[in-house]
This record gives C-alpha cells, structure tokens and sequence, in this order.
C-alpha cells in the first residue's frame, strides 16, 4: 500500500452557515472543502502561499459533493482531506466529512486543481518545486 496523506479538520456549524430550513445551504460545503485544502496545505508544506512563492496559482476546476445526512447549527464537523497522488501536473483530493457526536457520514467530495503561472498558462508537465515536494512527501522515486 502507498503513502497516504490525510488531514483531519473540526469545524463547528456556525449559524450563518444554515438556511431557512434549519440545515447548512448546500453550498457551504464547497467553503467546507476550501478548509480542508487549507488545513492540508498547512500540515504538509502544499499551502497557497506556498504554491503563490513559486510563481504559481492552482484554481479548482472540477469539484463534486455528493450530500448525505444534514447538519445543523451547534453541530461539530470533521473535514477529512485526502490527497490522491498522479503523476499529472494537478492536485487532487478526496473529502469525507462527519458530524463529530455520532461519526455518521455527511457528504463527500473531489476536486481537481490545476497548475497556471501568473499570466494563467496551464502547466502541462510537473512544476518543478511540485516535483520536489511530492519527493519529500515519498509519493514520487
């Protein structure tokens, strides 16, 4: 089996996050998944501002949520973040979320992130300083 990189996230249901409904809008679990990414890249060296130092941005351009049980305001969530390793010059990462009191499952989740410089040209190879952090992290020999 390979190296696996998971962050895991708490974050409490605040109550502007709910809707008429009682429940959190469905949207927010994208903002959810944004704090997953960030808690990820905090953890293990791959943050925005890290990825920015390199002359580089890495916007989503595929995300999937797939809802299952509601939460509501007062509810604790864990994020939990998993990166999928490929060799193609993207960034992709798998999210299962549960409310924290009965680990039932929420929702889950992928994206798909890639890698443009500064005047939004894709990356079509691995950028180099990507390279070197997946061989840090053992997912690359």
């Amino acid at each position: 089996m390979g190296i696996e990189l998971i962050n895991r996230k708490e974050v409490s249901v605040r109550f502007s996050e709910v809707d008429s409904l009682h429940i959190v809008w469905h949207g927010h679990y994208l903002k959810y998944f944004e704090d997953g990414r960030e808690a990820f890249g905090n953890e293990f060296g791959l943050g925005y501002l890290d990825v920015y130092k390199n002359g580089l941005l890495i916007p989503v351009v595929k995300i999937e949520c797939d809802y299952k049980h509601p939460v509501v305001y007062g509810d604790t969530i864990i994020i939990e973040t998993k990166y999928i390793s490929c060799k193609e010059a993207k960034i992709q990462f798998h999210y299962t979320i549960y409310r924290n009191s009965d680990k039932k499952l929420i929702a889950t989740g992928k994206s798909i992130q890639v890698f443009v410089d500064n005047n939004h040209e894709l990356y079509l190879t691995l950028p180099p300083f990507y390279e070197k952090w997946q061989r840090k992290m053992g997912l690359l020999t």
